[in-house]
């Protein structure tokens, strides 16, 4: 079931006894139990009524004992285990799943894995209640929920916006959606999101970032290129040498299998790799200027650099000097 049809559901005071929220992508998971803390009881409710455990630190006996308690004052009781995977004794759990109190919404957030499907205890709650998976956004999947997610908060956004935010902020929905609401609050409805307004207002140079230098370095702008190396050797957090080299492992391996997709349309691009079609246009137009076999010794040489950034066969060379070497040798080697 969609994050968003629960929410719904919960606004519109639709309850089940029992949800178990578990996934790898804790955004949606503390979203529904927002949700849930916000409408499951009334405020003057929540003191006798509200029961919030965290697993490392709950005991089961007193768990038990606050499932089968009777609300006070209210329709229901609401009962949330939090960072459940340091439960240890979850399987307990099943022959309360089994048969659930009515006046009690038992709320389960199991973070950062996927609970075991095989487990009665989930067959339980997906009987008697609601299960919903937070699944990861994968990188190619990014832009286009932050694009999304954008428009859902009454706000547009364009494409080099879109990468530069997926690109410098990465998976982290949580971060995202904090951002972007810092930008609906100072720029108001309806606005169009730029890449100027990320470097005012959340801290992200439009033109000296990893986004831009991979950019640079694709199209063989020289210039750039070296203009950002040397802005990176100033200004260090901005352009670690440990995030630029997976940036440009990712970029060549798209370009290398451009090369040999038969549908070269942006569509085709789009659909083959699973990308963004801005990016899918992106490739298409600077597949020109590294054919597969300087690919092949660029991908060689990323890994010759990713060992010597991590201090393997390199005692004395900065990161910032590694990083000038490896750009010159990507260029004009």
């Amino acid at each position: 079931m969609d994050a968003s049809l629960i929410i719904s559901a919960l606004k519109a005071k639709q309850f089940a006894p029992l949800y178990f929220l578990h996934g790898e992508e804790s955004y949606y998971i503390d979203l529904i139990t927002d949700a849930l803390q916000a409408n499951a009881l009334e405020e003057h409710e929540r003191d006798f009524n509200q029961t919030i455990l965290y697993g490392k630190d709950a005991d089961l006996l007193a768990l038990q004992s606050e499932l089968k308690a009777y609300p006070m004052m209210a329709e229901r009781r609401l009962v949330i285990l939090k960072e459940a995977q340091d439960f240890k004794q979850l399987d307990a759990l099943e022959s309360y799943a089994e048969a659930p109190s009515p006046t009690t919404v038992f709320v389960i957030c199991y973070k950062h894995k996927t609970f075991d499907a095989r487990k009665k205890l989930l067959k339980h709650f997906a009987k008697n209640g609601t299960i919903y998976k937070s699944e990861k956004v994968r990188d190619y999947q990014l832009p286009e929920w932050i694009a999304k997610y954008v428009r859902s908060q009454g706000l547009q956004i364009n494409g080099k916006a879109t990468m530069l935010l997926a690109e410098f902020l990465g998976a982290d929905l949580g971060r995202i959606a904090n951002e972007i609401e810092k930008l609906r609050i100072v720029l108001g409805p309806n606005t169009g999101i730029t890449e100027q307004h990320i470097e005012q207002h959340i801290g992200i140079s439009k033109d000296y970032n990893v986004f831009e230098l991979v950019n640079a370095v694709a199209q063989k702008q020289t210039d750039k290129v070296f203009k950002i190396v040397q802005y990176f050797e100033y200004n260090p957090k901005a352009g670690e040498l440990l995030a630029i080299i997976p940036a440009f492992f990712k970029l060549f391996s798209q370009l290398m299998r451009v090369h040999f997709t038969p549908n070269k349309s942006r569509e085709g691009i789009a659909s083959s790799l699973g990308v963004h079609p801005f990016v899918a246009g992106e490739l298409l137009a600077n597949r020109q200027h590294y054919d597969p076999k300087k690919i092949a010794a660029i991908i060689a040489l990323l890994h010759e650099y990713d060992l010597k950034a991590k201090g393997v066969g390199n005692s004395q060379m900065t990161d910032a000097e590694l990083l000038k070497e490896m750009v010159f040798q990507i260029l004009y080697s």
